[in-house]
C-alpha cells in the first residue's frame, strides 16, 4: 500500500488509494476488498453481474433484474422484493460478500445461492478478477449523467463517512472534475465498460439511467433478452413487462415499508437508496459555470468514444 499514490478528498478526512488507475478508500477497508475479491472470487458462467459507479440507479437496476429473474418463481404480488431490499437480494462483492467490516444477513459461501446467481460491484472493468472478463457470464452496466450523479453522491454523504456534514460543493465539484470519487475517475470508469460493449455486445450491455427512465419497458426488455431470459409473446400480451417495470418504479419503491427502516451494512439507511429518481435535477445545484467546466471536460475525455451525455441545451 505504501508504495501506491495516495489523497486526501478536500474538505474532507478520508483517505483515497489508488489502485490499478482507480480510486478507493482506505478505511474503511475497501481496497483489501478489492484485492480479496481479484484473489478468490471464483465466477460461473451463469452469473449475471450489475455494475456501474455509486448513485446512478443501480439499486433501481437491481429491482428490475430480480424481478424479471425471479418470474418464473414468483409473481408480483409474492415477489421477495416485498419483504427483501434489493441490496439484500444481489449482493455487492466487495461491501457484502468481501467485507469482513460489517454484519449482514449474506451467504456464507456463494455456492448457496440459487443459479443464475445475481451479484454487483463498483469495481472498474480493469480490476476485476480475470475469470469474469473471460468467463461466460453476463455484466449489466449502468451509467448517469455526470451532473446528476456527483450531484446525488454528495446528498448522501457518501464522500465522507467520518462526518456528520456534506462537504462543500465547490470542494466536492473540484474534486469530481480531478477524478477524485470512490471507484472513480467517473469518465474513465464508463469509458471501460462502454468498449467492453461494443468489442463484446454479448458480455456488457450498457445502460443509461436516463434511457431507462425514458423507455423503462423497451429497455427492460433488451435486459431479459440479453441475459438469456426474454419474455415470452404471452407475456407480452398479459402486460408482465408493463407489471414489472411499475412494481420497480421509484415511487412504489420508496413507499414499500420494507425500503423505509433500517439500514445496510450498519451504515446506509434504507431509504437513502431510493430518493427522487429524478433527472436534471442537478438544474436545481450546480452554478452555470460547473456545468461548462464538465461539458468541457466531458468532450476531451469522451472524444471519438461514441459517448455521450447531455448537460447543456
Amino acid at each position: 500500500m505504501q508504495s501506491l499514490p495516495m489523497t486526501t478528498m478536500l474538505g474532507s478526512t478520508s483517505k483515497l488509494i489508488m489502485y490499478e488507475n482507480f480510486w478507493y478508500v482506505i478505511n474503511p477497508s475497501l481496497f483489501r476488498n478489492v484485492l480479496s475479491i481479484q484473489k478468490h472470487f471464483v465466477v460461473k458462467d451463469k452469473d449475471i453481474f450489475i455494475a456501474g459507479l455509486p448513485k446512478t440507479g443501480t439499486t433501481w437496476l437491481k429491482s428490475l433484474l430480480f424481478a424479471t429473474v425471479d418470474r418464473t418463481n414468483h409473481p408480483i404480488d409474492k415477489s421477495l422484493l416485498l419483504t427483501h431490499h434489493p441490496q439484500e437480494l444481489v449482493y455487492n462483492l466487495e461491501s457484502d460478500v468481501y467485507n469482513e467490516a460489517f454484519v449482514y444477513p449474506r451467504p456464507n459461501n456463494l455456492n448457496e445461492l440459487p443459479s443464475p446467481r445475481l451479484l454487483s460491484t463498483h469495481i472498474s472493468y480493469t480490476s476485476l478478477p480475470k475469470s469474469i472478463k473471460t468467463f461466460g457470464c453476463r455484466i449489466l452496466y449502468i451509467c448517469r449523467n455526470p451532473v446528476d450523479m456527483f450531484v446525488k453522491k454528495r446528498e448522501i454523504n457518501e464522500y465522507d463517512q467520518d462526518s456528520l456534514t456534506l462537504p462543500r460543493l465547490e470542494d466536492f465539484f473540484e474534486d469530481f472534475c480531478e477524478g477524485k470519487v470512490i471507484f472513480g475517475p467517473f469518465f474513465e470508469h464508463a469509458l471501460e465498460y462502454w468498449k467492453i460493449s461494443l468489442e463484446q455486445p454479448y458480455k456488457v450491455l450498457f445502460l443509461k439511467y436516463e434511457d431507462l427512465k425514458d423507455y423503462p419497458s423497451n429497455h427492460l426488455k433488451r435486459l431479459a433478452e440479453f441475459i438469456g431470459m426474454p419474455f415470452s409473446p404471452q407475456e407480452e400480451s398479459e402486460g408482465v413487462i408493463q407489471e414489472i417495470v411499475e412494481f420497480c418504479s421509484i415511487k412504489n419503491m420508496k413507499e414499500l415499508d420494507v425500503n423505509k427502516n433500517g439500514v445496510i451494512n450498519n451504515f446506509f439507511e434504507k431509504k437513502s437508496y431510493f430518493r427522487k429518481g429524478e433527472v436534471g435535477d442537478w438544474a436545481n445545484h450546480v452554478k452555470p459555470s460547473m456545468v461548462e467546466r464538465i461539458h468541457k471536460l466531458m468532450q476531451e475525455k469522451l472524444e471519438g468514444s461514441g459517448l455521450s451525455f447531455k448537460v447543456l441545451p
